[in-house]
């Protein structure tokens, strides 16, 4: 029988060996001069270095250039003042796989007294499965943003077309007109005042016309979104003129109570607009069996945000469906699919706003409103 100067595993470390090989986390420990200890199989798939070549070398092999440089120096101050960076709290960081890969990762460090010094323990886990997720999961919002539109163009497609016929046919008879006048001239007489007045009015009708073909574009386009400076009242206005097609909206008086000196948003305006649209659409089918019919649009400063506000004339939201409001798919409207508020929301906490609501009742109607932070102090607008 052949003698070894090996001694067997305790039970204690044959144990730590099958916790430190079956953990799905990364798991390293290094000395105090970040000279790498223990190294697990989690950590081989995830930087690519098995644990032969990893052994004894200083943990910077793991981190990209810029973490490398610094950490000897953060070691050391530690080791010197006591004080924790990282000791104690997760945080996420960079690490770097063996082909240069980097790429983000979420490490939590404690610390242990051993009879061989200080030691300290780091449990890493991969970020990127839950990053890609994010993305995934952003663009498919986009998407339902999207269809969200194109579903509201859908329903006003009919009224639309009847809309637009009216300034089309008057900017036709203004033109029939100026031709008939210009048929009556000689070459020595000037054009009447009259014919200046029409071309005038046939000008103003096109550009009306063209304005709300351009908004339905801009609405329904697939689009990268771009937040920029806005003015809030503006595209507020501009929601209210776009809502307000068809005879449904033609009935409801809207009343606006905007403050003065509103500072800015940062916001993609397509995406905000949509949102008010879609309040304003649902605030018009509320009211339908009221009487008076009123919407009340408000815009004031509150607490560093400017927040929109949509009250209604109507009964209220009812009890049964305010809690489920916001959840996708629920819905209280006939033959909705309960997308919009939804989405709205989503849109509101994706600029760091938030979107709730008052559901009143007992004679007062629902009010929904839109915060988003404002881009500076009051009286500072896009247009300064």
């Amino acid at each position: 029988m052949e003698s070894s100067d090996e001694l067997p595993p305790t039970v204690s470390d044959a144990r730590l060996a099958s916790v430190l090989n079956t953990a799905v986390f990364g798991i390293i420990v290094i000395d105090e001069t970040g000279r790498i200890l223990v190294y697990n199989r989690a950590c081989e798939q995830l930087f690519g270095w098995t644990a032969a070549e990893a052994a004894g070398r200083n943990v910077k092999l793991i981190m990209p250039p810029d973490y490398a440089r610094e950490h000897d120096t953060y070691l050391r101050n530690y080791l010197e003042t006591h004080v924790p960076k990282i000791i104690g709290i997760g945080r996420e960081v960079r690490a770097q796989h063996k082909d240069g890969e980097v790429f983000p990762v979420q490490l939590a460090v404690g610390e242990a007294e051993t009879q061989d010094g200080r030691q300290f323990i780091g449990i890493l886990r991969d970020l990127r499965p839950e990053f890609e997720a994010a993305e995934r999961l952003a663009e498919l919002q986009s998407q339902l943003v999207r269809i969200a539109r194109i579903n509201a163009v859908d329903e006003m497609g009919a009224t639309l077309a009847h809309e637009l016929n009216q300034p089309l046919t008057a900017l036709m008879l203004y033109l029939q007109a100026v031709s008939r006048a210009a048929t009556r001239l000689t070459e020595t007489e000037a054009l009447p005042k009259g014919v200046s007045d029409i071309l005038d009015k046939a000008l103003a009708e096109a550009d009306r016309a063209g304005k709300i073909i351009h908004r339905m574009r801009r609405f329904v386009e697939k689009r990268e979104v771009e937040h920029q400076p806005a003015d809030l009242a503006m595209l507020v206005e501009e929601a209210i003129e776009f809502t307000a097609i068809g005879s449904k909206a033609r009935e409801v008086t809207i009343e606006r109570r905007i403050a003065e000196g509103l500072p800015s948003v940062d916001v993609d305006p397509v995406q905000i607009q949509q949102i008010v649209v879609n309040l304003l659409r649902n605030a018009i089918d509320a009211v339908g069996g009221s009487d008076p019919k009123i919407i009340v649009v408000e815009i004031a400063l509150r607490k560093g945000n400017v927040a929109l506000s949509v009250e209604d004339s109507g009964p209220g939201i009812d009890p049964q469906i305010f809690p489920e409001l916001f959840r996708a798919f629920a819905t209280g409207a006939k033959g909705g699919v309960g997308l919009g508020l939804a989405i709205s929301r989503s849109i509101a906490q994706s600029h760091g706003g938030d979107l709730y609501a008052d559901p009143g009742g007992s004679g007062k109607g629902a009010r929904f409103t839109l915060e988003l932070p404002a881009l500076g102090p009051p009286g500072k607008s896009v247009k300064d």
